[in-house]
């Protein structure tokens, strides 16, 4: 393509005036509609749990048995070792952090505040998760995000030798937004390895467990028990939530880890609030059953959201395959393609898909403080508009690659 077809493709998008929204991992409307079902399905049963008990009214501070149960299945944890939340597990992360910087860990010790903290954070990552650090003053050190999962070679050598590094975030299945998912052997790794800080956690942020594209959901070693068998159990604090598997603004929250986490946790939570919502625990419960019905439900999301991944992917082998341009991920699972552009390019792209009408994240975004030092990494959201708009976006994303490699001497 030269140069004059590159500037008529660039205007025919302009003239289109287009508005298509590809900046967060959110649910398209037909995702939204196959979750109706469960809207009225409380009134049903008399909003009473399979064992008798009336959710309208206060209690429960960790949620109630069967729904524990259910949700244990799907983190692979035991009864015991889940907590349900509210609608959002970033408010679980979020607290789990300011409880250990305000009164310590599960095992004692001194609170973080004012001892010099930082977090390990594999690239690319998650937002959020930096928004929380730096929130709280938590120095991010980046680590890059292997095939396999973060770079173990580099991170057993900083939580070895640097004491006031007491976290790491991970997201070990379909990772945001890149689709790595953790090897048994980075697993095991994570849980064995000897660390500085005798208060070290790992925040295990399992967003993606069931999300698969077609294919069934990937196998994951499990943490927890691994940090068992390691002699580390106290070690991670495990998050899901139904986010992406219900409704968005209306899903349920979790948390898992060893009992005495757990009990940590429920020692935090008896002074925050009498209890979470339980009618919406019910209506989870009620509408899914168990884990199989989990897995056929995710099966439809796979069979809407797969389609889109696809086209992205045909497209952007089209326009930018066979060449230095651009390289991206193949994920089978979960809601992103991170996709690398030339060095000092992604910024430029994001803008000008911008000024053409489409939205991406902010470059820069998938890593902390928001500054990629190759200002190369352009997130991928698929899920939202519709497959003939994301045909659109993605061949608008090809042409301003193009365009802006080509401004840069490309």
């Amino acid at each position: 393509m030269n140069s004059r077809q590159l500037s008529q493709r660039i205007e025919g998008f302009r003239r289109l005036k287009l508005d298509l929204d590809m900046t967060r991992g959110k649910p398209g409307p037909e995702q939204l509609d196959i979750c109706n079902g469960m809207l009225g399905i409380v009134d049903e049963h008399n909003y009473r749990t399979p064992s008798g008990l009336d959710v309208r009214n206060y209690g429960g501070l960790d949620g109630f048995p069967e729904v524990k149960q259910l949700f244990a299945d799907y983190l692979e944890v035991s009864p015991e070792e889940v907590i349900i939340g509210g609608n959002a597990s970033l408010n679980l992360m979020y607290d789990a952090v300011a409880q250990m910087m305000t009164h310590s860990t599960s095992g004692g010790g001194e609170p973080w505040f004012g001892r010099k903290t930082r977090f390990l954070c594999p690239v690319p990552g998650y937002d959020r998760h930096f928004s929380v650090c730096e929130h709280f003053g938590i120095e991010m050190i980046p680590v890059a995000l292997n095939s396999d999962g973060p770079d173990m070679e580099v991170v057993e050598d900083l939580v070895s030798r640097d004491a006031a590094v007491r976290g790491m975030w991970c997201v070990p299945k379909y990772s945001n937004p890149s689709g790595v998912v953790y090897s048994d052997a980075t697993v095991q790794r994570l849980a064995s390895m000897e660390t500085a800080a005798a208060d070290f956690r790992i925040l295990w942020d399992n967003a993606y467990t069931v999300h698969h594209l077609g294919g069934g959901p990937a196998p994951l070693k499990n943490i927890l028990q691994s940090c068992k068998q390691a002699g580390n159990p106290e070690r991670v604090l495990i998050f899901g939530s139904t986010s992406k598997v219900s409704f968005p603004g209306a899903g349920i929250a979790l948390l898992a880890g060893s009992k005495a986490n757990m009990e940590w946790t429920r020692s935090r939570l008896r002074p925050q609030t009498i209890g979470p919502d339980k009618i919406n625990m019910l209506r989870h419960l009620l509408y899914f059953k168990d884990m199989q019905g989990i897995l056929a439900h995710m099966d439809k999301h796979a069979r809407i959201i797969a389609p889109k991944f696809q086209a992205v992917q045909e497209i952007l082998e089209r326009e930018l395959g066979g060449g230095d341009l651009a390289t991206w991920t193949r994920p089978q699972g979960g809601y992103f393609i991170s996709l690398d552009t030339r060095p000092g390019c992604a910024a430029a792209v994001v803008a000008m898909a911008g000024e053409l009408g489409v939205k991406f994240t902010k470059a820069g975004a998938t890593w902390p403080y928001g500054k990629d030092p190759r200002d190369s990494n352009i997130r991928i959201a698929p899920t939202l508009p519709s497959l003939e708009e994301i045909r659109g976006a993605t061949e608008v994303l090809a042409v301003c690659i193009r365009q802006v490699s080509a401004g840069a001497g490309a």
